[in-house]
């Protein structure tokens, strides 16, 4: 068995012709276009959910430790604290950055 050819077209067309008269075949292909219009438009609504639910997925975290914690954990007065705090701020700087670009 091969693909629908032209002459059962034609025979498919002529039995729809007949079932449902002259009349009602314009309000049944206006029925199948505006389902075909429904259909499309949720599986679109359908796979930008998908891409909204995704994209939350793999959004970063927002919950990092304080910079003053990190202070506290080596108060012993030597650079590494210094250098801990300014590394914890660019950080932050850089995450502040990539959460007004989304």
């Amino acid at each position: 068995m091969g693909p629908i050819g032209f002459q059962e077209m034609i025979l498919i067309a002529l039995v729809i012709l007949l079932l449902f008269g002259a009349k009602k075949l314009p309000e049944l292909a206006r029925g199948i276009g505006k389902s075909m219009g429904e259909f499309k438009k949720a599986k679109e609504d359908f796979e930008d959910e998908i891409k909204r639910g995704t994209d939350e997925g793999t959004a970063p975290s927002k919950s990092t430790p304080a910079p003053s914690e990190t202070i506290a954990q080596s108060s012993d007065g030597d650079d590494d604290a210094v250098d801990d705090a300014s590394d914890t701020e660019e950080a932050k700087a850089e995450e502040e950055k990539a959460e007004t670009a989304v």
